[in-house]
């Protein structure tokens, strides 16, 4: 039985990579940091299914000692200060966690099986940021604008020397935004549909947004974290860009979430500049061509599919109903 570590094992990522790893029959542990409050929401379905260790990404010898009790064969490195707004406000503790955090699992992994464990390493599109090209490739030049971005980058190339330098089996997946119903409320998508859910059974009377303008390749999680697990397959590591191939702006996800509602848009949204980011990425737009041709690997749900999944889930959640059968709806 192979087994697998995946730091931010808690996040939207995490527990769609859980699933998928323990389906395909993996020994599945996971990094928790220890908090004053316990955040497993998105993991409480697989209680008893996993196993959970505490480390911390600032402290080396922790996550040494989570490696060598795991033995694991793939380790996932998900965690990271993933909110590009609050990086702004954190910026040295965003380069902590999301930077340097790298360096400290891929040393344990380093010392404690460089020839035998496979590393994914979770990188972002990000890291374009003003972009140099339309579509971006693995071969785009970078160009990050939020300290997550800069964090990210680091951790990219820091991934890359290793591999290089080492002779590791090390991989990174250059993901675009990538959604759910799991997605935390502070990111856009979720902020809008959990937005329209309110504003439908009169919870609230308005939604606040910035930039209606800006664009993103978004994309379902769960078809994203199937990409992750492929590049391990592979019988050489390599980066990849994880993308859709299609944008859309923000003014259109909220037209189709308000519509999944039945809502008109335009009467529930308010534009606030203190939400418009100090350096905006105006267009990411992924080609995963590459993913495709050597991973065999192409995203399942539409955007579309995407926002409709998310309001309807939402609706359920703050009416105490169980979430949607998105399986049985072909979502």
């Amino acid at each position: 039985m192979k087994r697998a570590l995946i730091t931010g094992v808690t996040g939207q990522d995490g527990s769609y990579l859980c699933e998928l790893l323990l389906d395909k029959g993996y020994e599945v542990h996971g990094v928790v940091r220890r908090a004053s409050t316990e955040t497993f929401e998105r993991i409480g379905h697989l209680a008893g299914k996993i196993h959970l260790h505490q480390a911390d990404l600032l402290d080396q010898l922790s996550i040494i000692d989570v490696v060598k009790e795991a033995q694991p064969d793939e380790v996932y490195n998900l965690a990271a200060m993933s909110f590009v707004p609050t990086s702004w406000k954190q910026p040295a503790l965003t380069a902590e966690y999301t930077a340097i955090g790298v360096t400290k699992v891929l040393e344990a992994v380093k010392l404690l099986g460089r020839d035998k464990i496979k590393f994914y390493q979770a990188s972002s599109s990000e890291m374009f940021g003003k972009v140099q090209a339309v579509p971006q490739t693995e071969s785009t030049p970078f160009y990050p604008r939020s300290p997550y971005g800069v964090a990210k980058l680091y951790g990219h190339w820091i991934t890359v020397n290793y591999r290089e330098s080492y002779g590791m089996y090390c991989c990174s997946g250059i993901l675009f935004n990538h959604e759910s119903e799991r997605r935390g409320r502070e990111f856009v998508t979720r902020k809008v549909t959990d937005g329209v859910a309110r504003i439908k059974l009169g919870l609230a009377k308005a939604l606040k947004l910035g930039n209606l303008d800006a664009k993103r390749d978004w994309g379902f999680a769960g078809d994203y974290v199937r990409a992750m697990y492929l590049m391990l397959q592979q019988p050489t590591p390599d980066d990849y860009v994880v993308a859709t191939g299609q944008t859309h702006t923000v003014k259109r996800l909220v037209e189709l979430a308000f519509a999944a509602a039945g809502l008109d848009w335009q009467k529930y949204v308010e534009i606030d500049p203190s939400l418009v980011r100090p350096a905006e990425v105006d267009l990411l737009i992924g080609d995963p061509a590459k993913a495709k041709a050597k991973l065999g690997w192409v995203p399942e749900v539409t955007f579309e599919q995407l926002v409709e999944r998310m309001v309807r889930a939402d609706l359920a959640r703050l009416q105490g109903q169980p979430l949607p059968d998105f399986k049985a709806r072909g979502i």
